[in-house]
């Protein structure tokens, strides 16, 4: 399997050598299926390519494809290198051709009429625990299941992904799961992510996502204390970065396991999930600068930076949207944490500390967590017009006569045409 990863990592890195060196202008640049043509010809070239797995190289030049495509449709950075110790994994695709039904039970032909085949990857439970798969050139290799027999017999999985982190390897079926039906109680959360409290509900609810403890984190900062000091390519250095990356692999762990529980929980509980739009990327950006224009308070920054990335406000959204396709929604931030819930008046001042809303105009007070929340559950889902509902007008106060007027709000008040947001 380490050959697998070597091969796979080998022909990605020749595919990103590959477009670097192509420029616009000249003519396009090759596909997957003309690098596919391409590898067939390397692998009767080159002995060490040409004796590993032809299906597992391919995939990597698919990966490679999708990898591309999504920097130009969806934003995401040109691929990089995949390095040795660091990028150790390889796709396999199912070998078993099954034929394939349609919704009444009967057999799907295609346009000449013959039998739809699927291929399906070769997958024995053997018992409660432990099942076996086979892997192109190892045979027959056993893996532990996961939490419930997830992942057990996945009659539907087409490929599936073996993978090799911090001396442990993992096998992980690529399944679509069935989203999880709406509750039908008409019930629409907001959810208000933070550093301080990771997600908090407008129900009242502050769910934190569990981080290291202070003794590991303590034995961390130990672990790459030791492995600075460590002469380099030594053994003692690359055993110390071993220990500190194990446990960063078990607070990830800790941190992939509570958006899973947590997105299953708001799926299964409400109709209607609201999540403040958050431009996370740009959230997390380096406050460095460059050599003519430094950065100020980088350090604060970057500390800054890893306790949102250790929130798991990403994933968080994503699987939300995974298991409840159609009812999740992002609502513009602006202005969620100023407002107050009860009237509507936004002010900075009403913002006393990181926890503490207290509203100038009416003297609601709560968590500025839970009214940021509750402010998002009560946003509108399509654009509204002047004085028919959406964000609430400020309201004049009146004095002893009637007529004085509530003080000027500290920060511009949102036009109602800005209130749309677009649905999932």
């Amino acid at each position: 399997m380490l050959v697998h990863c070597a091969h796979a990592r080998y022909v990605y890195n020749l595919a990103v050598e590959q477009h670097a060196h192509w420029r616009p202008g000249r003519r396009s640049a090759p596909g997957f299926a003309e690098q596919c043509r391409q590898l067939t010809q390397a692998r009767r070239e080159n002995e060490w390519l040409g004796a590993g797995n032809a299906d597992v190289q391919q995939q990597a030049l698919k990966d490679f494809a999708k990898a591309k495509q999504a920097f130009f449709s969806s934003g995401f950075g040109e691929p990089i290198w995949r390095k040795k110790y660091r990028h150790e994994g390889f796709r396999v695709i199912g070998t078993d051709r099954v034929p394939v039904y349609d919704d009444d039970g009967g057999p799907l032909l295609n346009a000449k009429g013959g039998q739809v085949m699927a291929r399906r990857v070769r997958v024995q439970r053997l018992n409660r625990r432990w099942a076996r798969v086979a892997v192109p050139g190892c045979g027959w290799v056993r893996f532990r299941l996961s939490a419930k027999g997830k992942g057990a017999r996945p009659p539907e999985a087409k490929t599936f992904r073996v993978t090799f982190r911090n001396g442990q390897w993992h096998v992980a079926f690529a399944v679509v799961p069935a989203a999880i039906p709406a509750p039908g109680t008409g019930q629409a959360v907001g959810v208000d992510r933070g550093v301080a409290i990771t997600a908090a509900l407008s129900d009242g609810r502050a769910l934190n996502c569990p981080q290291l403890s202070t003794r590991e984190r303590a034995r961390l900062r130990k672990h790459q204390r030791r492995a600075a000091r460590a002469p380099r390519g030594s053994e003692r250095k690359a055993a110390e970065y071993a220990k500190a990356a194990g446990l960063k692999a078990a607070e990830a762990g800790r941190r992939k396991d509570w958006c899973e529980k947590t997105s299953t929980m708001l799926a299964r509980r409400f109709d209607v999930i609201r999540f403040e739009k958050l431009n996370i990327v740009n959230m997390t950006a380096s406050a460095r600068g460059t050599l003519e224009r430094p950065g100020r308070r980088v350090a604060q920054k970057a500390g800054l930076n890893r306790g949102i990335l250790a929130q798991g406000w990403g994933l968080l959204r994503q699987r939300t949207g995974h298991k409840a396709p159609g009812r999740v929604q992002d609502v513009p931030a602006a202005y969620t944490s100023l407002r107050c819930s009860t009237c509507g008046w936004i002010e900075k001042n009403s913002r006393k500390s990181q926890a503490e809303f207290l509203c100038v105009s009416c003297g609601f007070s709560c968590n500025a967590d839970t009214n940021a929340a509750i402010n998002i559950a009560a946003s509108t889902t399509t654009k509204v017009a002047a004085g028919q509902g959406g964000i609430p007008r400020p309201r004049r106060s009146a004095g002893a006569g009637g007529t004085t007027p509530h003080p000027r709000p500290s920060v511009r008040e949102p036009q109602p045409t800005q209130v749309g947001i677009p649905l999932f």
